[in-house]
């Protein structure tokens, strides 16, 4: 989504093969350490203000590795633009192979922000406008539209806020089970406290499941959610501040004890809500630097407006996450990609 203190949308071309981080001596024998237990191996800006055959590859919201085949090969990354387009991008390289616009059912573009592929190869997308959740072939056909419940709604239709809707999407381990995440509270419920709407698979279609209420940091919304393979989420928590910069944090969060939240009208810290369990990980402001710059002020030359994640596998005992930025085609914005290892 777009930050409500900021312009909208970012350049990722996802090229670069390498996506090395500045190295030489300033950085010998210097920690890679964010917290215990998460850890920074590298960055790279090599994609930043990029194109791929005439198009701008910016505005990059989501990230997702692809499951099977469907026109984009096994554990390919694949990128999503808030602006209406997907990106395939070659698994050894991260350079663009193919770029396919996406649509709503009367050819209008989406604010497109939260990603997943599916195993059949087709993938989900959500769009924040109304909000949605829709899924599409690999060639951008519209093959299905998820119900989305009237209280999650953009307002006048439902209580939530014009670009504060559905931003993460997630499957669960099994992929049974859909998880999306808002950025911001309905009006009604208090402040920081966030749905996550579930649907449930049945054959071919997913049907409304269980809600659970999400506790965000004081100031910070959630710009992406995603699923470990024991059932447990990491979720990213982000704000700006003009003339600061920005605020990233990334949680351990779990939702297996949380009330179900869907019969509750409004969520005003009443007993009898259990909220989603989480444990902070790591606030990346704390992370190293490794010669990273910044355009404006920011605590960590190395932050930027952080809103996609996916996790790519495991290595050593720690999951390996990869994130990027959004630099809303603004000059005081970079598209940074960013690689962690994540022990939970």
């Amino acid at each position: 989504m777009r930050l409500r203190t900021v312009l909208a949308t970012f350049t990722a071309g996802l090229a670069a093969a390498t996506c090395t981080v500045a190295a030489g001596p300033a950085n010998a024998g210097q920690s890679h350490a964010c917290s215990a237990s998460v850890s920074l191996d590298r960055f790279s800006d090599a994609l930043d203000r990029t194109t791929y055959d005439g198009t701008f590859v910016g505005n990059l919201s989501a990230l997702a590795r692809s499951r099977s085949d469907g026109g984009t090969p096994a554990g390919a990354l694949v990128a999503l633009s808030d602006r209406s387009a997907l990106f395939r991008l070659d698994a050894r390289t991260l350079r663009p192979t193919a770029v396919v616009p996406l649509a709503d059912e009367n050819g209008a573009a989406l604010d497109s922000e939260g990603l997943v592929a599916d195993r059949d190869g087709t993938f989900l997308v959500t769009s924040e406008t109304e909000p949605s959740v829709r899924r599409y072939s690999p060639s951008g056909a519209i093959l299905d539209r998820l119900p989305v419940p009237e209280p999650l709604r953009v307002a006048p239709a439902g209580r939530a806020a014009p670009n504060g809707t559905f931003e993460g999407l997630t499957l669960l381990p099994g992929g049974r089970t859909l998880l999306a995440s808002m950025e911001y509270a309905l009006s009604g419920d208090a402040a920081g406290t966030l749905r996550f709407q579930t649907w449930t698979r049945r054959g071919g279609h997913f049907v409304p499941g269980a809600q659970y209420a999400y506790r965000a940091d004081t100031g910070l919304g959630v710009p992406e959610v995603q699923a470990t393979p024991d059932g447990r989420l990491l979720v990213l928590e982000r704000g700006f501040t003009a003339g600061v910069g920005n605020t990233v944090r990334l949680y351990l969060a779990d939702p297996r004890r949380a009330t179900d939240t869907s019969g509750v009208e409004h969520l005003t810290g009443q007993d009898g809500v259990r909220p989603i369990a989480k444990t902070l990980l790591a606030d990346l402001v704390t992370c190293p630097s490794l010669g990273a710059t910044a355009k404006q002020p920011q605590p960590n030359p190395l932050l930027d407006n952080i809103e996609g994640m996916v996790i790519t596998g495991r290595s050593a005992g720690a999951l390996r996450v990869s994130l990027v930025s959004d630099d809303n085609q603004n000059a005081t914005q970079t598209t940074r990609l960013y690689f962690l290892r994540v022990r939970v």
